[in-house]
Order: structure tokens, then sequence, then C-alpha cells
């Protein structure tokens, strides 16, 4: 074994080592230590998150609880944009407006996947995002997939549900407006990464932005591909240097990269 393979073992360890008291000290599981590992920025926000006092957490979880527009907020500040060897996720200046949207459409479109308002109020005082992520799941599940649709009936889809809407509502008006004065195409990758994120986590996968090994080289999560219920299928992942992305059976087992 030369010096350098025995220095990247010797590495490889420590980070391991990092990782697990990472994860231990802050009560999450392996791979979102990792995660954080990798990315100082998110640990740090992800930090300053799980310290905030109980009063602060309702205010955001209330928000969470408030869709269309208080979630997506809600989201966007949850998740920021990041840096990762695949490029930017989780960007575009319009994501929050994306967001909103894709909630507006599947309550015109589904208003039975909308949690009742009883419900939101309730779990909202909790005060935990996980409890809220847990109420809003098929709301959530639904908006993802209406990403998977052609874009052009996207639109489409969201101005009959804002034509439907209370001409006078917050959202409507809101929304509306957005939709006839910004370009929201940019945002749509960013939305998806987002939505991902929120989904991959309640099955304790690898979200957006996370690095495994694939075939023994490095490869960075990008999405996730869903079925209409259950668990997703497969990973999107780009491997380091090339733009193109890959399925990643979810049926076989995968390592956060460093393994």
């Amino acid at each position: 074994m030369t010096g350098a393979e025995r220095r990247r073992q010797a590495n490889d360890r420590a980070r391991r080592r990092a990782i697990r008291a990472l994860a231990a000290q802050m009560g999450v599981p392996y791979s979102v230590a990792a995660r954080l590992i990798a990315d100082p920025h998110r640990a740090l926000v992800f930090a300053h998150r799980e310290q905030r006092p109980f009063h602060a957490r309702v205010r955001d979880t209330r928000d969470a609880a408030a869709p269309p527009l208080g979630r997506a907020a809600h989201l966007v500040a949850r998740f920021p944009r990041l840096h990762t060897a695949a490029g930017r996720l989780y960007d575009g200046r319009d994501r929050q407006t994306v967001l909103a949207m894709l909630y507006a459409v599947v309550a015109h479109e589904s208003p039975a996947l909308m949690p009742a308002a009883e419900e939101l109020a309730w779990v909202a005082e909790l005060g935990e995002e996980t409890a809220v992520d847990i109420t809003c799941a098929g709301l959530d599940r639904a908006a993802r997939l209406l990403l998977d649709d052609d874009q052009w009936r996207l639109w489409r889809r969201v101005e009959a549900a804002l034509a439907a809407g209370d001409a006078r509502g917050e959202v409507v008006i809101t929304l509306g407006q957005e939709l006839r004065t910004v370009s929201l195409r940019g945002s749509l990758p960013g939305a998806r990464h987002t939505l991902d994120a929120v989904l991959l986590a309640a099955h304790r996968l690898s979200a957006p932005g996370a690095p495994i090994r694939l075939s023994g080289r490095t490869a960075t999560v990008v999405g996730a591909r869903w079925p209409r219920s259950g668990p997703p299928t497969a990973y999107e992942v780009r491997l380091d240097g090339d733009p193109r992305i890959r399925l990643v059976d979810l049926g076989q087992e995968q390592q956060p990269a460093g393994v």
C-alpha cells in the first residue's frame, strides 16, 4: 500500500468517526450527519434551527402547517441553496412561488389530500417539523408528482386553479401576480429538490445534495423517482465530473460517500 493510500484510508476513518460523533451529538441519522459534514454552511443552518427556543419553533411550524403560502415559505427557509459537486441545488429566485402554486393546484384538483384545518392547527402547536411533514405527506407527494407533468400542461393547471379561486383571496392575488410578471421555469428544479428532500426524509433516505458511493466513485444525489404511492423507486444521481443523470435502484444498498 502506498503512502497516499494509507493517508486516504486514515482520512476516511477520521471522517466516519466525525460523522458518527455528530450524529450522536445532534440525535440525527448517520446520512443526515454525513450531509452536514460535507457542507459546513448547511451544518450551521441545521444546528441553528435545532437549537431554537420552543416558541420560535412553534412560530415556524405554524407556517409549515399553512399551505400554500406558509408551507412554501417554510420549506424554502428550511432548505437553503446548496453548492455541490453536481452544481447548485435548491436554487431558483422564485422557488417559493412555484411551491405555493403546486400546493394551490393540489387544493383545487384533489381537495381530499388537503389536511383538515383543525388537524393542521393542532399539529402546528407541537413545534415539530417532522409532525407537520407527516400530516402534509399526501399533499407534498401530490405536489411533487405535478413536477413530473409536461411543463406546458402544468402551467395550464396552475392557471385553472387560480381562476377557480376567490378572486379577492390573498393566495389568488399573490400567486396570480407572480404568474403574470415573472418567469418561473428556472425555479422548477429547485422546487423539485425541496419536495424530494422532505419526502425522502420520511423514508430515512438521502436528500438531494448527499454524496454516495456508486461503483467505487463518488456521486451526488440530485433527486428521486416516485410512484403514486409507497417509497421511491430510484435515486437520480450525478457522478463527479459527469453532467448526465443516472438512476440508482433503491433496492440496492447504498452508502454515504466515505463509508
